[in-house]
This record gives structure tokens, sequence and C-alpha cells, in this order.
């Protein structure tokens, strides 16, 4: 098992996950975040943190894309092992459903 993040992230990008995670496996996109699901531990201290509730474990059911894209991803976008700035309207996204195809595929800054 493993930690993935999902759609609630894009456009959200809160990172208050990124800064409690023991292996910095977050890796940072324009819009979101990924974690490496070959170097998360699946310590599961990062689910709690994340205001949007986007990261869950990869055996839920229906997570195969998102694992797919946090493979691809994390192997693509910069690490990020310290807190940034989350967009200024994070919180007017934050539980909005369909973001899937707002995801941009360039990476963010990086730490």
């Amino acid at each position: 098992m493993t930690y993935i993040v999902v759609e609630n992230c894009v456009k959200c990008k809160f990172m208050d996950c990124v800064e409690v995670c023991p292996v910095d496996c977050f890796y940072e996109g324009e819009n979101m975040l990924v974690i490496h699901p070959d170097e998360c531990i699946d310590c599961g201290v990062c689910e709690p943190e994340c205001p949007a509730e986007a990261i869950l474990p990869d055996t839920e059911d229906g997570l195969g894309d998102w694992l797919e894209i946090n493979t691809r991803y994390a192997a693509e976008w910069p690490n990020i092992t310290v807190k940034g700035e989350s967009p200024a309207d994070a919180e007017e996204w934050k539980d909005k459903p369909g973001k899937k195809e707002m995801l941009s595929t360039n990476p963010g800054a990086g730490s």
C-alpha cells in the first residue's frame, strides 16, 4: 500500500502535508502535488494534514488513474520538502468536483 494524491488537490495545493512527511516523497506540479509511490513508507501522517482530504491509500477502489498520475509526475516534477504558498483561491476550489481536467502537467517551483 502507498498513499496517493487525488483530484481534490487540483487547484487547491494546500501543502500542509509536505512538512510532516518523514521521507520527503512529495513532488510539486503547477496546481497540485503528487506522492512518489515507491518512496512513500505508508506511515499515513500526511493524510489527516490535508484540508482538502486529497490524500488516500491506493487500496481504495477507483484510484488506478490517480496512482498512475502520481507515479508519472513524481518522476517529472521537482521534490518539495517545505510548505509553500497555496493558491489565493484554494478555499474556493476545495470541494469542487470535476477538477481532473484542470490538472496542469507543468512542474511547480519545488523547494
